[in-house]
């Protein structure tokens, strides 16, 4: 007698953590196809599709020497990309940064070099 309940337990305990087992599978599955979703629609919201007609452009360096009369301001105007720079000021402290400059200020015959954009790709 004692031997059959000693076998049901077991059978019992064995059924238990079968069941426990496919418990935990389906929860783990839930979880990652959750957050798969999530990672997906997040994702896929921040995506920014570029439109066909837009115009793509390429960032190139060019060096010029400085003529009498130039200043970063008037590269900026020239150069500075309104898509890529929000003010005229971003472009002076890139090139300024580029070129190792304390202050705005450039002298005629020095070279520095500036970013600018361009449809073709070369």
């Amino acid at each position: 007698m004692n031997a059959r309940v000693s076998e049901r337990r077991i059978r019992n305990n064995r059924l238990r953590r079968k069941r426990q087992l496919q418990r935990h599978i389906t929860m783990f599955l839930l979880t990652f196809i959750l957050v798969i979703s999530v990672s997906s629609l997040f994702f896929a919201l921040r995506t920014k599709a570029q439109s066909n007609d837009e115009e793509v452009l390429y960032k190139y360096y060019k060096s010029v020497m400085v003529q009498e009369g130039d200043s970063l301001w008037n590269y900026a105007e020239c150069y500075g990309n309104n898509r890529y720079y929000e003010t005229n000021q971003d472009y002076i402290k890139e090139v300024m940064e580029m070129n190792f400059l304390d202050t705005d200020e450039i002298t005629a015959g020095q070279y520095v070099i500036l970013p600018y954009y361009s449809p073709e790709f070369t």
